[in-house]
């Protein structure tokens, strides 16, 4: 018995757990404020991706394409992305920040990107709008390499390394999220407020979900601000909750500007949230307080209710992002579950070396995959064809039809969650995320027992 790690043996892609590096980056963009990003590419690679964010968060949000045709897919479309720059800063004034975010399309024909903002900011930014403080900033990020996981990455260190200027100190500490929900915002933002500690987060996604005025509708949008990105130079140091989802940017911040970075673990369930405070207090010198030490026991006996009477051995298939699977994968480990199936939705050559992948290998006492490159295919495939008995699926709403049709239970986690009502304003880290997942599990197999006909006397009640 062993965790084994393993890459997929088929050469295409059947239902895939992923979409692009693009749609990382146009959710890093969406998290800064007075900043709409131009995708140069075809009208679809916006479209898509902002259906995918709109499905998600039921909410508006504004990306900008180039609309590479036909034409300039042959000859190049670098003309596309002067006028796309042009159009959007006379149609909204108040945009500052203009990531020119490139795709599969003109990443093969070669545009030079970095070479169209040197243009621009020599030409039409002084001539037409030197009134104007823009900031335009390539970020490459094509489609037939990583996945939006590793887009995201990309952006938040280019974003960083772009505004990030050395100053005075601030006393600040840096949160870069990774891929978060605005739930997962207010929660990490409460641990923090309760330990009296100002930090800049970045993405400030809290805004995302907007209210309905009776003015009128707002457009969502983060609100992160130039200001916060020049001063992560200046903090105390940098969490990046995500080793793949903005550990890029923490470590440009440590060798650029000797800013301390901590990298991780994701502050899923109880043990990895202990981690994050006691990060927090090292790089900042404050204690953690009793507020939050109530908090802590709460969870502990929110999930000492049920989870070794009904979770004990229950047996989960988990895919999605690296860190969120992994950081599920532990909590699952720790409410006395079996995690057989991990996939792993891209092909990051950094996943054999990860600690917490090496740390299950050596610590998992039964049998367990861990798959890179993994689709959703190879989840119905061990079941359909492989034999393998689940008792609880985790992941995001991809996987509702192989829950449907082997009638396994299903826990929504992850991007893009559409089949779920206010899904997105839930947390799944911190303290109050290991209460609200734990009893998720749990409630959702309870469900199925009733479901599947199963008496009251599996729930020890007489």
């Amino acid at each position: 018995m062993a965790c084994e790690l393993k890459e997929k043996e088929r050469a295409g892609v059947i239902n895939p757990i992923f979409t692009c590096q693009p749609c990382g980056a146009q959710y890093a963009s969406i998290g800064i404020r007075d900043c709409i990003g131009v995708v140069h590419g075809g009208q679809g690679c916006v479209m898509f991706v902002r259906l995918l964010f709109s499905q998600h968060f039921k909410e508006s949000f504004e990306l900008a394409s180039s609309s590479v045709h036909e034409d300039g897919a042959v000859f190049g479309a670098l003309n596309r992305v002067e006028e796309a720059v042009d159009v959007l800063l006379m149609r909204y004034p108040h945009v500052k920040v203009i990531p020119i975010i490139t795709t599969c399309c003109t990443e093969v024909i070669g545009d030079d990107v970095d070479g169209v903002v040197r243009k621009l900011n020599e030409g039409l930014l002084k001539e037409k709008y030197a009134d104007r403080e823009v900031y335009l900033i390539p970020i490459h990020t094509p489609s037939f390499k990583g996945s939006m996981v590793s887009g995201y990455d990309v952006a938040v260190k280019d974003f960083v390394s772009y505004f990030a200027k050395k100053d005075q100190p601030n006393g600040k500490l840096n949160l870069i999220t990774g891929w978060a929900n605005p739930g997962d915002v207010t929660a990490l933002k409460h641990l923090l407020a309760e330990m009296g500690v100002d930090a800049t987060v970045l993405f400030e996604i809290e805004s995302f979900d907007s209210p309905l005025m009776p003015e009128g509708n707002h457009v969502s949008h983060g609100s992160t601000t130039i200001e916060d990105l020049t001063g992560t130079a200046n903090a105390l140091g940098t969490i990046a909750l995500n080793r793949y989802e903005g550990g890029q940017a923490a470590g440009y911040l440590e060798s650029e500007f000797g800013v301390p970075a901590i990298i991780g673990p994701t502050p899923i369930g109880i043990r990895n949230t202990d981690t994050f405070l006691r990060n927090v207090q090292k790089l900042t010198g404050r204690p953690i307080p009793e507020s939050l030490v109530r908090e802590r026991g709460i969870a502990i006996d929110a999930l000492t209710d049920f989870t070794h009477m009904f979770l004990a051995d229950k047996k989960v298939a988990i895919y999605g992002s690296a860190d969120l699977v992994v950081g599920l994968a532990e909590f699952c480990l720790d409410l006395e579950m079996k995690p057989v199936l991990l996939l792993l939705g891209d092909d990051n050559k950094a996943y054999p070396d990860d600690p917490r992948i090496k740390a299950l290998q050596e610590n998992v006492a039964f049998d367990m995959e861990v798959v890179m490159n993994a689709d959703l295919w190879e989840l119905e495939n061990r079941i359909k064809n492989q034999g393998l008995k689940l008792d609880l699926i985790l992941g995001h709403s991809k996987g509702r039809f192989t829950s449907i049709d082997y009638n396994i239970p299903m826990v929504r986690a992850g991007f893009p969650t559409y089949d779920r009502a206010g899904h997105y304003r839930y947390p799944v880290v911190g303290y109050a995320g290991a209460i609200w997942l734990g009893e998720t599990i749990a409630n959702t197999l309870f469900a199925d027992m009733e479901y599947k006909k199963n008496k009251e006397w599996v729930l020890n009640v007489w």
